[in-house]
């Protein structure tokens, strides 16, 4: 069981993001779901709460209303071995959304994603200043991270 879960607050939309996100993460599925009855305070059969998880990772969400949105100084990420896992999940995820730089993107509900290979910390923590430095580089030009142009930064070879 895990012990720490995140709980997600949306206004209205908990069961589309819910079915969004399930749809484009292996291994996932839908848990539970509980709507609302006659006693609201929601319109009955709605979305009250959903239990969902993500590539094996536990996820509430709740039909909280509008006072609370997402913000980026929280973000989920992702580790993508290969570049067409990174491009499959970037475009899927930024649907709707907002692609932004060095591998940030927000999706349709607001939320914020860090789409990143393993490779990319490697490269930047290298012993060598010098090679971390020109990754470095190489990666804020970027919106979606491309691990081929990073490594050619990181060889120091131009494309």
């Amino acid at each position: 069981m895990q012990k720490i879960t995140p709980f997600l607050w949306f206004d209205g939309k908990a069961e589309e993001a819910m079915n969004f996100y399930v749809a484009i993460f292996k291994n996932s599925k839908v848990v539970n779901v509980t709507r609302y009855g006659e006693a609201g305070p929601g319109p009955k059969g709605t979305v009250m709460s959903a239990i969902f998880q993500l590539d094996g990772q536990e996820f509430y969400a709740l039909n909280g209303g509008p006072m609370f949105t997402f913000s980026p100084a929280i973000s989920f990420f992702v580790e993508c071995e290969t570049q067409p896992e990174i491009d499959e999940l970037w475009e899927k995820l930024s649907a709707g959304g907002e692609k932004q730089r060095c591998g940030w993107l927000k999706d349709n509900y607001g939320l914020s994603w860090q789409i990143i290979p393993p490779a990319l910390g490697e490269m930047l923590q290298d012993k060598d200043a010098e090679k971390s430095k020109r990754v470095m580089q190489a990666m804020l030009q970027m919106d979606k991270i491309d691990i081929e142009t990073l490594r050619r930064a990181y060889l120091n070879k131009t494309l």
